[in-house]
């Protein structure tokens, strides 16, 4: 197998794209060449096979959701109070639905995991470690709200965010606004 690494993450965001345009059907070697734009073979001199493609597709989409410093260091500014909630979900659904394709992608994995055990087993760990931290963070972060007030809006959203990606005129954007506020108006205590 080869080790460049920058190359290789060039392949596994070639194969989030693809995954995310053709859906888990269409992710191929030779999609994935094609996508970043290299030689015919070069995804599988980097790929046991295309579980290996897959798995490392779901760890790389959250590497690319994660928040640099300077927006974690933001987000701890201010005051902690409901509104500064309603402030950071609405960036939250704002960033993710800016990457599109990872998180059609991610969708698209999910679907797979259903049928892939290792697949299953590698985004269950991610998306595991994403909610704890978003849990330690809220809770150490001195907003209001509990464990619970956390996994009730990362769910919220979480699917917000499906309806946003999969059907963009379902809901305008005063709507998903009002909703995001809603959504914590009614999940804290």
């Amino acid at each position: 197998m080869r080790q460049n690494l920058a190359r290789r993450a060039a392949l596994v965001d070639a194969a989030i794209e693809v995954l995310a345009r053709d859906g888990a059907r269409g992710l191929t070697f030779r999609a994935v060449d094609a996508q970043a734009e290299v030689p015919v073979g070069t995804a599988s001199n980097y790929f046991d096979n295309r579980d290996d493609l897959l798995t490392q597709a779901g760890g790389r989409i959250y590497e690319r959701l994660q928040p640099d410093e300077r927006t974690t260091a933001e987000s701890l500014a201010g005051p902690r109070t409901k509104e500064r909630i309603v402030e950071l979900m609405r960036d939250i659904v704002g960033r993710i639905t800016a990457f599109r394709t990872g998180w059609l992608a991610l969708l698209e994995l999910r679907l797979e995991a259903t049928r892939r055990p290792e697949l299953r087993a590698v985004l269950t760990e991610r998306i595991r470690e994403d909610a704890e931290a978003n849990v330690r963070y809220h809770l150490e972060s001195g907003l209001p709200g509990d464990e619970t007030t956390v996994k009730l809006l990362y769910l919220s959203m979480n699917w917000l965010i499906v309806e946003q990606l999969t059907l963009p005129d379902l809901l305008t954007d005063d709507e998903v606004q009002n909703l995001i506020a809603a959504a914590v108006e009614r999940s804290l205590p």
